[in-house]
């Protein structure tokens, strides 16, 4: 028989196992929106960001069209899967048309915005570290394009600006990186939070914490 480097498939009883096992390490009512994205390559970096780190969907504001309505025809999209690892196989993906559309959905539903952008003179501006994340009960991340950022309207309609401090020459980071290390954070702070309270307000206090890492048999 010859030898053969293919990993085998994982069998669904597997894959529902490890489904069952990440579902208390997912981060509840917590969103990241994609606005006006230029490379749909990074659509699939950021999804793949937010799986990882436990963010409960993904929104796309998408005013080209890019994108499908239909999340089952986006999940089998071939370069949507391909730049997301199949992680939009397992990340519920709405598309908006514009960021209004956007903003009044998140906000009839009772989420505030937090977006991610440099210092904005009349904007409650903070660096990422400095942020209280677990604030609001329900909370939407905002990455603007890789070519114009977030947009005016964003800003005017979150409720702060989050930066990433940096020392270097060059100040500025794509959008998979500074996604990746500003949901870690978000993530990292909620799901903390939930690992201490049952309900909001700090009230419901669990007499045996959730677990915040899972055990090496369960990872894999």
């Amino acid at each position: 028989m010859e030898d053969s480097d293919e990993r085998p498939k994982k069998s669904k009883p597997s894959v529902r196992a490890r489904a069952d096992a990440i579902k208390q390490f997912r981060c509840k009512n917590c969103i990241a929106v994609i606005e006006n994205p230029t490379d749909i390559k990074n659509i699939g970096t950021v999804i793949r960001n937010a799986n990882a780190l436990g963010v409960e969907k993904v929104y796309v504001v998408d005013p080209k069209h890019s994108l499908s309505d239909d999340w089952q025809d986006l999940r089998e999209k071939p370069g949507i899967s391909k730049t997301s690892v199949s992680a939009v196989k397992w990340t519920f993906v709405k598309r908006f048309d514009s960021t209004t559309a956007c903003f009044d959905h998140l906000e009839k539903n009772n989420f505030r915005s937090v977006v991610t952008s440099p210092h904005i003179k009349g904007k409650r501006s903070i660096y990422l570290h400095q942020g209280d994340f677990t604030e609001y009960t329900k909370l939407a991340v905002w990455f603007g394009s890789e070519s114009h950022g977030i947009t005016d309207e964003a800003i005017e309609r979150a409720e702060m600006c989050v930066s990433i401090p940096m020392f270097g020459m060059i100040e500025s980071l794509n959008l998979g990186t500074s996604s990746g290390i500003v949901l870690y954070e978000v993530t990292r702070q909620r799901r903390a939070y939930q690992s201490a309270y049952r309900l909001r307000d700090r009230r419901g206090r669990r007499g045996e914490p959730l677990p915040l890492v899972m055990e090496p048999s369960e990872a894999r």
